[in-house]
């Protein structure tokens, strides 16, 4: 029965061939270039001013309740998502992917989402935040909730220490699991977030949590980048995992993680932003839903228009500005040399 196969060996996933310190010569040449584009986005939450947010906080003129309450609650699910994700690639991703070059990547990138967890960190000590509010939203509010425990549930097969690729099954639950942390939980689940707290700094409201936020994004979409072409790699190096009807459970989740990030949407700007409709947050979703469905070769299901054509600058690692007015974070670490 073809279910029962073997997968491909000598592949990306748990190659017995492969000696993980070996990292030359290097096989996906992908993966290192997503290393290099994290290393040339360090930063650190430290590196950016505060000042301005800590006065605009305090000013009880300056902020709507609408917007403070919009500030936590992405506050709150970011602090716990971050941790999340960091656990799924320490205790699941790194163990079962054995190439020695995107174990690099993983590494780098479980480096990031400490970095992300410092700055949530980092904000509540700042703004004198309650942070049992912040780090409990996650079981008090039912949207975030929601969330969370949709991730959760996808990723709990690669959890079990029992878990092993060995065959198509097992492989296909691999790459189910790799789809609902990759593409649902980075690639969907926190653009809606994004989107209202860099619309906020473009206001010039919180404009040092919208930096962090803005680096945060760039961090994600190399995240995304590599999560995506490792996906495909698996794919192409075991097409028989990619059945037809594995794509269509793939897109009722997706479907499905759409929903849940929409409700939050409505649930954290009921009332929209200046100039911005709670409904424009939800076709952002969409939008940003069909750009991840095409980056795995499935077909688009909502044909929205980008409405936020400004949320690509955020994503831009090659920013140029005027030497003395800007921060370091917004150049690249190190230079390289072509000889």
């Amino acid at each position: 029965m073809k279910e029962n196969l073997l997968i491909n060996e000598s592949g990306i996933v748990n190659n017995k061939k492969t000696d993980p310190n070996k990292i030359l010569p290097m096989r996906y040449l992908w993966a290192r270039k997503h290393y290099q584009d994290g290393v040339a986005n360090n930063w650190t939450p430290e590196e950016v001013s505060m000042q301005k947010d800590v006065e605009q906080w305090k000013d009880a003129t300056c902020l709507t309740e609408d917007e403070r309450r919009l500030i936590i609650w992405n506050m709150g699910f970011f602090a716990t998502a971050e941790s999340l994700t960091a656990n799924n690639l320490v205790l699941a991703v790194y163990r079962h992917v054995t190439n020695p070059e995107c174990r690099q990547f993983l590494l780098r990138q479980a480096y990031e989402e400490a970095v992300h967890t410092d700055t949530f960190i980092y904000c509540c000590d700042t703004l004198g935040l309650n942070p049992d509010e912040i780090y409990n939203m996650y079981e008090t509010i039912p949207s975030i909730k929601e969330k969370d425990q949709f991730v959760i549930n996808l990723t709990e097969s690669i959890f079990s220490p029992t878990f092993e690729v060995n065959d198509v099954i097992t492989l296909r639950k691999f790459l189910h699991d790799l789809i609902g942390f990759y593409v649902i939980m980075e690639g969907i689940f926190f653009y809606a977030g994004f989107a209202m707290m860099l619309a906020l700094k473009r206001q010039n409201k919180m404009v040092g949590i919208g930096e962090q936020f803005e680096y945060i994004m760039r961090d994600e979409s190399v995240h995304l980048a590599f999560g995506c072409d490792l996906i495909n790699q698996i794919k192409k190096e075991n097409p028989q995992v990619w059945s037809q009807e594995f794509q269509d459970e793939i897109v009722g989740l997706i479907k499905e993680a759409v929903k849940l990030e929409a409700k939050y949407a409505r649930d954290a700007c009921p009332r929209g932003l200046l100039g911005i409709s709670t409904e424009s947050f939800v076709n952002y979703v969409e939008y940003i839903a069909d750009r991840r469905l095409e980056r795995i070769d499935l077909p688009k299901l909502y044909y929205k228009e980008n409405p936020f054509p400004w949320m690509s600058q955020a994503t831009d690692l090659s920013k140029e500005k005027n030497f003395f007015e800007s921060r370091v974070t917004e150049y690249r670490t190190g230079g390289s040399l072509e000889w």
